[in-house]
């Protein structure tokens, strides 16, 4: 004992020194002796495979350090498809890679519009790859900055010729453009000729050559009709753009497509007002979107106009429709928005042009118009509905101008028509407190719905499935029917929380009829769950009544909304 603890108490320097050169010398023979294992203790049970797995955050059974350190059994299998040692998450292998914010928003952006875009990874296409071919795999950023698209101009014609000769104002094929040279010879479409003859047309004053007669006419006021005059303004620089294009054709260079169904992509709820319109001054009664793109938006007003305006670029006004004497009650798009029709207090039904501003025709009733409806239908495009305070439905023709049938089953005012069953059938409102089903064409009510407890429903919206109609009821609820041939009340889906008795709120779905939106009296905008009922939102809208609301068909999150401030938001 006495030597061990001398040997380690002992404080020599040259004991120090001896020792520390002893220990070197012998970590240098250890590291050149290092043997290398050729035969290591593996795993050889399945249950210890089992215990072992790296994925695994649980050890079944209790094992020694030896066990833990052992090697699995066996090499890779290079012709596995499944390896393990590949993956370094549960789920499969991620790799980290760089992208720039640019090549990210261009790519984000091109499957929101086209719905398809570029792998990250450099292989391929994601999406809709019969699209991405016929696009040629362009994105947006390839699009507007490289000009991968480029189309061939016609002829510049011939110089000799003052008529014939377009130089660098040709335009480019397929494209509908006002001016076409064909084997040297000139092609003007109709828009061409108008605007060659009439190069000042910001206004038209006569309906036609000759004047057609209504076929109801109120005889008192037989006077009101040689007084009745119509004019259209059109706000901007030109009616047409380089290519011959007026406001009607779609807009093409914006990051979403508005040529897509309604309802393929999925909505979400609006979080603030963007834009205000302040153009009417009067209440606004009633707005309309273009049909399926919803870049332009139709109003009318109290003021006695209709205003046209551009619900995308600059949202400015377009063209404002003068011939009411009194307030416009409401107005309806035909199928393709090229005309629409205005029903007003003046018992004027007037159809306008919705590219020129003129009036094709106008019709005028015995009653108040409280409603008008074109026919979705294309092949019937040429008639439409008018719900009247006598208690009856108008069907006009336009091409003959002349009542073709009369709906007259109703004891009270018409509220609202709605087209259903792939425009079959209509549903009308009243203030008798019923709802009617009719079949087109047909006076004879096939549906007819009247309950103890119900309430007149002054406004009705369908949804976009075709498979619902949300009416307005005047006790402060939504109530939902089904719009199939049953016409069935859904009682388990009761929307509340609003006020709205005496004001006829339009409510509007959402393109994916995820979303129900209504305004109320007290000027806020309403959002709730279709599938749940609950209120989702509330926003301060108007400083009024909020009498209308429209969801953009084509934007997910954008909802337009009207009121008697006189305002569109």
């Amino acid at each position: 004992m006495t030597t061990l603890v001398s040997n380690y108490v002992s404080s020599s320097e040259d004991e120090l020194q001896e020792n520390s050169h002893i220990n070197d010398t012998i970590a240098r023979h250890a590291n050149k002796r290092q043997k290398v294992n050729l035969n290591p203790e593996i795993q050889t049970t399945v249950n210890d495979l089992i215990d072992l797995v790296p994925t695994s955050k649980e050890i079944t059974t209790n094992l020694n350090y030896n066990q833990l350190n052992k090697q699995v059994q066996g090499p890779i299998n290079p012709f596995s498809t499944n390896r393990s040692s590949t993956k370094n998450t549960l789920t499969g292998f991620v790799e980290e890679a760089a992208i720039s914010d640019f090549q990210f928003q261009s790519l984000q952006r091109t499957f929101k519009r086209d719905g398809y875009t570029l792998n990250p990874d450099g292989m391929g296409y994601v999406g809709d790859i019969n699209k991405a071919i016929l696009n040629e795999g362009s994105t947006i950023a390839e699009e507007k900055q490289n000009k991968t698209k480029k189309q061939k101009r016609l002829p510049k014609g011939d110089s000799s010729k003052v008529d014939g000769y377009f130089g660098p104002w040709a335009g480019y094929e397929n494209e509908n453009v006002g001016k076409q040279v064909v084997e040297g010879e000139i092609n003007k479409s109709e828009e061409a000729v108008k605007v060659a003859d009439d190069v000042k047309l910001p206004v038209v004053e006569n309906i036609g050559e000759e004047e057609k007669e209504p076929e109801v006419i109120d005889p008192e006021d037989e006077e009101l009709k040689k007084n009745t005059f119509e004019k259209t303004i059109f706000h901007g620089k030109s009616e047409l753009d380089y290519l011959g294009r007026s406001y009607l054709h779609v807009p093409t260079d914006l990051d979403i497509d508005l040529k897509s169904t309604p309802g393929d992509k999925e909505c979400f709820l609006p979080k603030k007002v963007i834009h205000t319109w302040t153009g009417h001054t009067k209440g606004v009664n009633a707005i309309n979107f273009f049909p399926n793109s919803g870049h332009l938006l139709l109003s009318g007003s109290m003021d006695n106009s209709v205003k046209l305006w551009d619900a995308h670029h600059d949202r400015k006004l377009l063209r404002t429709f003068l011939g009411h004497t009194k307030a416009v009650k409401d107005i309806n798009f035909n199928f393709n928005g090229t005309s629409f029709v205005s029903a007003g207090y003046d018992k004027w039904i007037k159809n306008w042009d919705t590219e020129t501003g003129q009036c094709i025709n106008r019709m005028r009733t015995k009653r108040l118009p409280y409603c008008v409806k074109f026919n979705p239908d294309f092949q019937r495009a040429n008639t439409f509905l008018v719900g009247c305070a006598d208690k009856c439905v108008y069907q006009f023709d336009i091409r003959s101008n002349k009542v073709v049938q009369t709906y007259n089953q109703h004891m009270g005012a018409i509220n609202t028509i709605t087209f259903v069953d792939n425009n079959r059938r209509f549903v009308t409102t009243s203030d008798d407190k019923t709802i009617r089903a009719w079949e087109f064409g047909i006076p004879v009510v096939i549906k007819y719905i009247a309950e103890a407890d119900m309430h007149s429903m002054p406004a009705v919206s369908r949804s976009y499935n075709k498979k619902w109609l949300a009416c307005q009821s005047l006790d402060n609820q939504i109530l939902i029917y089904s719009a199939t041939d049953k016409f069935k009340y859904n009682r388990n889906k009761v929307f509340k929380g609003h006020l709205i008795a005496g004001y006829a709120c339009k409510p509007s779905f959402s393109p994916d009829d995820r979303f129900l939106c209504s305004g109320d009296s007290e000027g806020k905008v309403w959002f709730w769950d279709f599938k749940t009922c609950k209120v989702l939102k509330k926003l301060k809208g108007h400083e009024g009544v909020v009498i209308g609301s429209e969801w953009n068909p084509q934007e997910q999150s954008k909802v337009a909304t009207c009121g008697w401030d006189g305002t569109i938001k």
